[in-house]
C-alpha cells in the first residue's frame, strides 16, 4: 500500500516517518525548502519512544503525477483549501483520502472535493510539534491513529490493508467500526478544551483550581455532548468519564493546540471548532453561552492579530 503524508510537520512527520521507519511504503508530499533539508539531514524524530532519523521518500508539487493508495491529511483547517489543490494529482480512481484533522466540518470540503465515497473518517491524539530545527519534537508517550469508513464495510478492504500496512509502526494504529462516533467525541473533548483553555489563558490545572473552574469546565463539555447528541452522535459513557477524568485533573498542565497557537501569535482554528459547534447549536436550537462567549473572544483575537499583520 503506497501512502502519501501531505506535509512533515510535528503530526504528520510523527505518524509518516513512525510508519516509514517501520517499512511501510511512505512518501512526504513537501516544498522544496523542507524537501532539500530532509534530503540532507532525513527526518529527525524525538520522543520518549525513541529518537530516529528516517530516510522518507519525498516528492513535490513539481514531481507529483502518480496516484497514491491512501492521502493522509493532517494540515490546519485554514490550509485546507490549498491541501486539497495540492493533492488533487496524487488522486486516482481508487485512492483514498484520510484526513486526521480536527473537527467535522473538513469532511464538508473533501465530500465536495473527491467524492464522499473516497473519503474516510480519522482522528489522531499526539502532542507534537516542529523544533527549531525542523525536527518532529514528540511531546510525550501518548500517539493515537485512527481511521475507518465512515458508511459501508467497517473492515473494507482498503482499510484492512492499511491497518497491516500501520501494524508494526512507534504508535498505537486503530481501524475503527465507528469512527464518526470516535470523531464527534473528539470535537466534543477538543472543543471543551480549546473553549477553556483559550478564554482562560491556562492549563486545565489552572483553570480546575480556580474557584469556580471545574464548573465552568463541567458546563462547557456539557453544551458540547447536547450538540453531539442532537446530531446524532451521543457521547458514550467511557467517553465521558475519560473527559471529565482529564478536565477536572487539577494538577494537569495540558493545553489545547489552539492555546499554544494563540499564545504565539499564530493562527488558530477558532472557526472550524469552536465556531462550527455554536452554529450547529444555533441551527439545532440548543443554548450555548459558555461556547458563545468562548467564540466570541476567539473572533476578536482573530480579528486584532488581522488588523496587526
Amino acid at each position: 500500500m503506497r501512502l502519501l503524508f501531505l506535509g512533515a510537520g510535528g503530526t504528520g512527520g510523527y505518524f509518516g516517518g513512525r510508519a516509514a521507519q517501520a517499512g511501510a511504503d511512505v512518501t512526504f508530499l513537501v516544498r522544496e525548502a523542507r524537501a532539500q533539508k530532509l534530503r540532507a539531514e532525513g527526518l529527525k524524530i524525538e520522543s520518549p519512544r525513541g529518537d530516529a532519523v528516517v530516510r522518507p521518500q519525498l516528492v513535490t508539487a513539481n514531481d507529483l503525477t502518480a496516484a497514491y493508495d491512501v492521502v493522509v491529511l493532517s494540515c490546519k483547517a485554514y490550509d485546507l483549501s490549498s491541501a486539497i489543490e495540492a493533492i488533487r494529482p496524487a488522486v486516482g480512481p481508487d485512492t483514498a483520502i484520510l484526513p486526521i484533522m480536527n473537527g467535522v466540518l473538513q469532511y464538508d470540503a473533501l465530500d465536495a472535493a473527491f467524492g464522499a465515497s473516497r473519503v474516510l473518517g480519522g482522528l489522531c491524539q499526539i502532542n507534537a510539534t516542529l523544533g527549531a530545527e525542523g525536527q518532529v519534537k514528540h511531546l510525550g508517550q501518548h500517539a493515537v491513529f485512527v481511521y475507518g469508513e465512515r458508511a459501508g464495510e467497517p473492515r473494507s478492504a482498503r482499510c484492512t490493508a492499511l491497518e497491516a500496512a500501520l501494524a508494526d509502526a512507534a504508535f498505537t494504529s486503530r481501524l475503527s467500526t465507528e469512527i464518526q462516533q470516535d470523531i464527534w467525541e473528539k470535537y466534543v473533548f477538543l472543543t471543551t478544551m480549546a473553549s477553556a483553555t483559550c478564554l482562560m489563558r491556562g492549563s486545565i490545572g489552572q483553570i480546575a483550581s480556580t474557584d469556580s473552574g471545574e464548573d465552568i469546565l463541567r458546563s462547557l463539555l456539557r453544551e458540547c455532548q447536547q450538540v453531539a447528541a442532537a446530531s446524532g452522535h451521543a457521547v458514550r459513557a467511557g467517553a465521558d468519564e475519560s473527559a471529565l477524568k482529564i478536565l477536572t485533573d487539577r494538577q494537569s498542565p495540558m493545553t489545547a493546540s489552539m492555546y499554544r497557537d494563540l499564545s504565539l501569535n499564530a493562527p488558530v482554528e477558532a472557526d472550524h471548532i469552536v465556531g462550527d459547534m455554536v452554529r450547529r447549536a444555533g441551527v439545532l436550537q440548543l443554548d450555548v453561552p459558555l461556547l458563545r462567549v468562548a467564540y466570541t473572544h476567539l473572533q476578536v483575537y482573530q480579528a486584532q492579530r488581522a488588523a496587526s499583520v
